[in-house]
């Protein structure tokens, strides 16, 4: 029921996890796919593969996101790749698995985590809106962290949050062009970000989650899919939560 054949993708931290399953999902929708990425240069290969493999364009680039330059290469990338962006997918972001209590959370975890998490998403989305077309999606992912905390994990759940104000923010302003702004908030997904926490406790952690199970990337690419769809071009400013009902928000 999803064609998204013509449009123009682009999703960041796309080497793994979350970003290289919707990478995959929108070429399987038919849309090309540039894919941003950091270090891992041979996951994202592989990723470009899978997607050009459905008969789309695809393309790879290394970016540091957290810095406006780094944005700015990417988004003009994907302009001369593809002569333009119609769907934008932020995943770009870290989780330092290590616990921290407010007392002993240093400067420098705060400050990277806030780098990576919201700064990446404040200079990609504005640079991808600048270029965007009318009629564009923006989907960005937040986290059940940002919704309801998580004890020490400030730094995290703060930069999540703050994602979410960002889409209700964007949302109104961007309507009058008519693209729309939404996020994904997943709850504990199978990745490589979240596999120490997971090898230590999946069946603990399991419990926790009504529907019994860990999500797949996949599980989390499906809805983010969506919003880039037709299907969704009425919602706007909204977080969907996947999480398994473990995180009941209205």
């Amino acid at each position: 029921m999803i064609s998204l054949r013509g449009k123009r993708a682009l999703v960041t931290g796309g080497s793994r996890g979350i970003g290289a399953a919707t990478a995959v999902l929108l070429g399987e929708c038919g849309a090309d796919v540039g894919v941003g990425y950091r270090a891992r240069t041979e996951e994202a290969a592989g990723v470009v593969r899978e997607v050009a493999a459905r008969g789309v364009r695809a393309f790879a680039h290394a970016a540091d996101v957290g810095t406006r330059e780094g944005a700015q290469g990417l988004l003009e990338r994907t302009q001369r790749e593809f002569g333009g962006v119609d769907i934008f997918v932020g995943n770009a972001g870290i989780w330092p698995e290590d616990d921290a209590p407010l007392h002993e959370m240093e400067d420098e975890r705060w400050s990277r985590t806030m780098r990576e998490n919201l700064d990446s998403m404040f200079f990609t989305v504005r640079a991808a809106a600048s270029v965007m077309s009318d009629a564009g999606r923006i989907v960005l992912v937040s986290s059940t962290a940002g919704q309801r905390g998580e004890a020490f994990h400030a730094d995290y759940a703060a930069s999540k949050g703050a994602i979410i104000s960002l889409v209700k923010s964007l949302a109104v302003e961007l309507a009058a062009r008519g693209i729309t702004v939404n996020a994904v908030a997943p709850g504990w997904v199978d990745t490589d970000m979240a596999a120490g926490a997971l090898a230590a406790g999946r069946d603990r952690i399991n419990a926790t989650i009504p529907l019994g199970r860990v999500a797949t990337a996949r599980d989390i690419a499906g809805p983010i899919v969506f919003l880039c769809s037709e299907l969704a071009r009425h919602i706007t400013g909204e977080i969907v939560n996947v999480n398994g009902g473990s995180v009941l928000c209205g």
